[in-house]
């Protein structure tokens, strides 16, 4: 069954579900990133990520499931006077491009299962070119406890060992758990459990 008329919906009610302003973990990489980067949004949603990227002078690629979150980046983009490419696609099944980012970008994506998140993953070492970053930022199992966002389910969640197992053989710049309060509109609010990871494709 498609989940994407669960996102329309979320997506069509007023304001932005995730808040317009970027992950501030996606914002406190800015060091890592150099204008003309090429940059792949994964389920890039209302654009707040997307959006904050081409800001920072990156060619954004944004990808998301849903039309109504499309069209909600197009005009912020607009608003904000920049320019981005979209498009709409289920990740799953999504034909990645090879060797195509310097930049992959994957914010709480985990709305796929297990399976599909192998399909992810194997999508996202595909697309990156040799040398490319990947910025990823998740939930770790316990958010469950803290339900403050993401999906009610422990196995859409990740853990050290899961992401080592998925890009370990990667140059790893940073892989850490921590407990914080984030504040990403109504969709992420609250204490959290999170797992951060950046890491360079070699």
């Amino acid at each position: 069954m498609s989940i994407v008329p669960h996102w329309d919906e979320r997506y069509a009610q007023p304001g932005f579900f995730f808040g317009e302003a970027p992950n501030a973990f996606l914002k406190s990489q800015q060091p890592l990133l150099k204008a003309g980067m090429s940059a792949l949004a994964v389920a890039d949603g209302e654009g707040r990520n997307g959006v904050w990227l081409a800001e920072q002078g990156l060619c954004v690629h944004s990808v998301d499931a849903s039309k109504v979150a499309l069209q909600k980046s197009r005009e912020f983009a607009a608003r904000r006077g920049v320019s981005m490419e979209w498009e709409e696609a289920d990740l799953i099944e999504w034909n990645w491009p090879d060797a195509a980012y310097d930049l992959v970008v994957a914010i709480f994506i985990q709305f796929a299962s297990p399976e599909g998140r192998s399909k992810q993953f194997a999508g996202i070492r595909k697309s990156l070119k040799s040398g490319g970053l990947l910025i990823m930022q998740g939930y770790t199992p316990r958010q469950i406890e803290y339900g403050t966002g993401g999906p009610p389910h422990a196995e859409n969640m990740y853990t050290e060992r899961l992401l080592r197992d998925a890009f370990g053989d990667w140059e790893t710049l940073l892989l850490q758990e921590s407990d914080d309060v984030i504040e990403e509109g109504p969709g992420h609010s609250g204490m959290s459990a999170l797992i951060d990871l950046v890491a360079r494709k070699t």
